[in-house]
């Protein structure tokens, strides 16, 4: 069975041979590549090469492969945008009638560029994104789709994620977690209509989506942590929002999963009653502050994507440990399982990582499972 079967039919809940493997591990490839490190045995391969290589499934279309994200974010033409950038740095500055908002950018030793000012730095700049919120047109390509999923093709079901539900946009897009933080408590009101209007500029996008009939797993790339936010904060502002965005998906044929790591055990009592299909990169001890147990009662029948720390791809523990968690998952979670790396396999690990990577993959052919569907 190709793993592009495998992969919906984990989702559909029909009945699957072996466990489905599909690390992520595009940035530990871009790394060894800008620093010249990539191991004899993989030199002249393209990060789909290694998948094949390896014989592990492939999940995300766009990420780190040079391929487009479907989705695309445009300014319409009233606004106006000054930018300058040099090989360290860099600013850009948008004009908007309520003032300009300015974000500063670094550009990283492995050559990536990160946000260091975000636009907004308190409720003063409210009118000023809304405005600028209201004039950025998300647009869906199926044309951008076909490549991606071209690309991925027999590797697995080609994925993509979904911008980040209000809050979290203002937490981690817009703003920085500590301005948004004191905003609401100065005037929850303005800092509401804000999400609002964020909401709505994703609803041309989601309408394409659920029109255009190709997509069949998709991600909502939340990167969710309980330092986010309180439980009040989550109730009010998450869950209201995820039902209203997963049931028009669900509506279309869509499966979905949320991305979800970090520290989460005051979260787990939510987790089986989300409308998400699945849930990825929920991530155990020894990295992680819940055990593979508490993750198995709490997510109930939804697909566990991921599950296998990622610290164990190190050689700070052994393979034997590895190995051991992974038996572990594969026994709690299959056939509900697309077993991967929570979150993915670390950057600066080595040829060591990519032989675990191997070991586990070998493993996952041998390891037959009962041929029945979902409970």
């Amino acid at each position: 069975m190709y793993f592009r079967d495998l992969n919906l039919f984990i989702f559909q809940g029909k009945p699957v041979p072996h466990v489905l493997f599909q690390p992520r591990f595009e940035p530990w490839f871009h790394w060894h590549k800008i620093f010249d490190q990539m191991p004899a045995a993989y030199q002249g391969m393209s990060v789909r090469d290694l998948y094949d290589h390896l014989g592990v499934s492939m999940r995300y279309m766009h990420y780190y492969t040079g391929i487009p994200d479907p989705i695309r974010a445009v300014y319409t033409s009233d606004v106006k945008i000054r930018e300058h950038f040099n090989d360290a740095e860099g600013w850009r500055i948008y004009e908007t009638p309520y003032g300009e908002l300015t974000q500063k950018f670094k550009k990283t030793i492995d050559q990536e560029w990160r946000e260091v000012e975000y636009l907004a730095k308190s409720l003063a700049d409210m009118k000023a994104l809304r405005w600028l919120i209201k004039h950025l047109q998300y647009n869906f390509s199926v044309e951008k789709y076909q490549v991606g999923e071209d690309f991925v093709g027999e590797r697995g079901i080609a994925q993509f994620w979904l911008p980040k539900s209000p809050y979290q946009a203002l937490a981690q897009v817009w703003m920085k977690l500590n301005h948004l933080i004191y905003a609401l408590a100065d005037d929850i009101a303005e800092v509401e209509e804000t999400m609002w209007v964020i909401d709505e500029s994703y609803e041309p996008l989601y309408e394409q989506i659920c029109a255009a009939g190709v997509v069949k797993i998709i991600n909502l790339g939340e990167n969710l942590h309980e330092a986010l936010f309180s439980h009040r904060y989550f109730e009010k502002y998450y869950l209201p929002w995820y039902d209203k965005r997963i049931s028009q998906l669900k509506q279309a044929g869509i499966f979905s999963h949320l991305h979800l790591d970090g520290y989460f055990h005051s979260l787990l009592k939510y987790l089986k009653y989300l409308p998400f299909d699945g849930l990825e990169a929920l991530t155990p001890v020894p990295q992680g502050d819940v055990t593979l147990e508490e993750m198995k009662e709490a997510i109930g029948d939804k697909v566990l994507l991921d599950g296998i720390p990622a610290v164990l791809f190190m050689d700070t523990y052994t393979r034997d440990e590895l190995m051991e968690t992974t038996e572990k998952v594969i026994r709690l979670f299959a056939p509900r399982l697309v077993l991967g790396v929570s979150d993915e396999v670390p950057e600066g690990t080595g040829p060591e990582a990519m032989e675990r990577v191997r070991l586990v993959a070998d493993y996952c052919k041998q390891y037959t499972l009962p041929i029945t569907g979902t409970p």
